[in-house]
């Protein structure tokens, strides 16, 4: 492994599961179609990701380097939850949903928006399986020469991901509306997990 495939790893798990529709990602497509705070709001939702993101590397890394069986364990385990998560990308895929946001103006001060955005972040448990414990997991089996490469992959996935949807609401919400565009997504993302997932497994088989 090097420094590069590492860091396109961290970006395309984390690329593919920010992409999804969920609150968090309806709250910033939301005040990007509002264009109400939108800088403020991307650069936290970012910052939370790559916060979640380097706690569960270092974290997880520490632990693991010194356990071996531990770390095969959690490999394992990470693989099949990326399996299990291409497999539900895959029915979305299937029987897709759409995502749209009001565009009614609202006068909600900065403070209280990155409050609701704070919620949205921090009180979604997904956000943290899927960054500090499944990224973590993924990331904190690499050797700890590689950590900061993955690191800055995932992050950067995160933030443009962010970027694109809040600064690119009003040209993307038309998309977004349609089921093929996220039929589309979702295909894309099931197949990225079923990879990602066959090669962890394959990294302990050999």
């Amino acid at each position: 492994m090097t420094n590069i495939s590492a860091f396109t790893t961290g970006f395309a798990i984390s690329g593919a599961l920010i992409i999804a529709i969920g609150a968090q990602n309806s709250f910033v497509l939301r005040q990007g179609l509002r264009r109400e705070h939108v800088g403020p709001i991307v650069l936290f939702c970012a910052l939370a990701d790559l916060l979640f993101i380097a706690t569960g590397v270092a974290g997880l890394g520490l632990a693991l380097k010194h356990m071996p069986m531990l770390s095969a364990i959690l490999t394992v385990g990470g693989a099949s939850f990326l399996f299990w998560y291409g497999l539900s990308a895959l029915r979305r895929a299937i029987t897709p949903s759409t995502l749209t946001a009001s565009t009614a103006p609202t006068n909600t001060s900065l403070r209280a928006t990155l409050l609701r955005t704070a919620g949205f972040t921090f009180l979604n448990p997904h956000v943290y399986i899927d960054t500090m414990v499944l990224v973590g997991v993924i990331g904190g089996a690499l050797p700890a020469v590689f950590h900061p490469a993955f690191v800055a992959g995932a992050g950067f996935a995160s933030l443009l991901w962010f970027c694109t949807l809040g600064f690119g609401a009003r040209l993307l919400a038309p998309l977004f509306a349609t089921k093929n565009a996220w039929r589309a997504l979702d295909g894309i993302v099931a197949t990225t997990m079923f990879t990602i997932a066959a090669r962890l497994l394959l990294e302990i088989i050999h």
